[in-house]
């Protein structure tokens, strides 16, 4: 009973961490208590923990999930597979490019067929998988759709951004159809297939994190309202699958990957109630803040998601973006200044112009920053920022985002030797000369 999915707003229950509810058979999901003895409609109770049993309850996830078979009957004997584009941290560097800025232009969508798992291509790795420490960064070619294959991570929760084309991900607690502009989230050790939902084949971004789940950021003294509201995240209602076709289930577990094959599909969950779910975020809905007088704002004040550490103040990631937006400051130098930081950015451009790149950033496209190498605006855009008329300006038809860490992050030898890599990147400074006059 998998049905067509509409997509529509009723698909969906808005809240962010909230504690949800959904059955799609009528009594399904118990009332009062989470394990009876017998559940309805023949159902196994099985809890799915994103958190230790301790954790305090502000941090405790947990999901209780009804269905046909539990997941130790979703399992057989494993055998090693190999995905060999898809690589976890630690990466030991098997390349000798030098530390450097750099940046690659938009990688084409591959002819051969890949699914959302075989068309993973990892960029970079940060941390240690092992100790559940860091990230990866990925981007992902999707041209065929995943049939009778449903796939986990135990290495950590997937957050997807699209670039080109949509996809339609069915997870155990429901369905998801996200298209550029927005993201989702698929928790650690949830089962999920992904298909092509339109006719173009898909390309985009994933970030891959190995540490303490995304949430959203403290406001501070913004208060109570702006940047990513809680009422904007979507968790999809429950749908399930009752097929006895063969199936193949593969497993991501401390960087290796394993399948075996089953005789039926483990998307089977026809209830289910807690906050450890999936959901997915319309960019769009993101409210920026920023300067309305001079200066320009930190870049943190952009952040959608976090991902904190054992660190206050220092995030294992943050998802920041960099959306359309009014640029109103005073005797300001507009675009992101020049800095040096101790965190790293992965960086990729969804569609427009970044501002602080007009050439040589297209949509599709990969930076990146690494711990403490300098960067900032080029040569133009610095020219045209300091001789401009400070007039507001709304800038349109633009999104970028940011995988910034707290770690390194290493590069594959396939992001080494893309022959996108654009080897005279760092020339787009070489134009910024000396100005120093010490007669004023």
């Amino acid at each position: 009973m998998s049905g067509r999915f509409s997509n529509s707003p009723s698909d969906y229950m808005p809240g962010f961490g909230n504690d949800f509810e959904t059955e799609s058979l009528p009594g399904a999901l118990p009332q009062g208590q989470n394990s009876p003895q017998n559940c309805a409609y023949g159902l196994y109770a099985e809890q799915l923990s994103g958190s230790p049993f301790t954790a305090p309850r502000g941090e405790n996830e947990r999901s209780w999930l009804y269905r046909m078979r539990p997941s130790v009957a979703h399992s057989a004997k494993f055998e090693p597979v190999k995905i060999p584009y898809w690589v976890s941290a630690p990466n030991i560097d098997d390349h000798d490019m030098p530390i450097s800025q750099l940046r690659w232009s938009p990688v084409p969508i591959p002819e051969e067929k890949l699914t959302f798992v075989t068309g993973m291509r990892t960029m970079t790795t940060a941390g240690d998988v092992n100790t559940q420490t860091g990230m990866a960064a990925h981007l992902y070619f999707v041209t065929e759709n995943m049939v009778d294959e449903v796939f986990y991570s135990a290495d950590g929760e997937l957050l997807v951004v699209p670039q080109l084309g949509r996809l339609l991900f069915f997870t155990e607690l429901g369905k998801m159809e996200i298209g550029p502009g927005e993201i989702a989230i698929i928790p650690r050790g949830m089962k999920f297939r992904v298909e092509l939902a339109g006719p173009e084949m898909a390309r985009g971004y994933m970030c891959e994190n190995y540490g303490g789940k995304f949430t959203l950021p403290d406001r501070g003294p913004i208060g109570a309202n702006c940047l990513a509201n809680p009422r904007d995240f979507k968790t999809p209602k429950a749908a399930y699958e009752d097929s006895e076709r063969p199936c193949q289930l593969m497993v991501k577990w401390c960087g290796k990957f394993y399948q075996c094959k089953l005789d039926h599909s483990p998307l089977d969950v026809v209830a289910w109630h807690g906050n450890y779910a999936p959901f997915k975020y319309d960019l769009n809905t993101f409210s920026p803040v920023g300067a309305i007088r001079f200066d320009h704002p930190d870049p943190s004040i952009f952040t959608v998601l976090t991902a904190p550490s054992e660190t206050p103040g220092t995030a294992n990631i943050d998802f920041v973006i960099f959306p359309e937006r009014w640029l109103v400051g005073e005797n300001t130098f507009r675009p992101p200044w020049y800095h040096m930081n101790i965190m790293s950015e992965f960086m990729g451009n969804i569609r427009g112009e970044y501002d602080a790149k007009p050439e040589g950033f297209a949509p599709g496209a990969v930076s990146l920053h690494n711990c403490m190498l300098p960067h900032g605006p080029d040569s133009e855009a610095y020219e045209k920022a300091t001789k401009s008329n400070l007039e507001p300006q709304r800038l349109t038809d633009t999104l970028a985002f940011m995988f910034e860490t707290r770690f390194p992050q290493h590069l594959t030898k396939f992001a080494a030797t893309l022959d996108t890599l654009q080897e005279d990147y760092p020339e787009c400074w070489s134009g910024l000369e000396k100005k120093f006059d010490g007669r004023r």
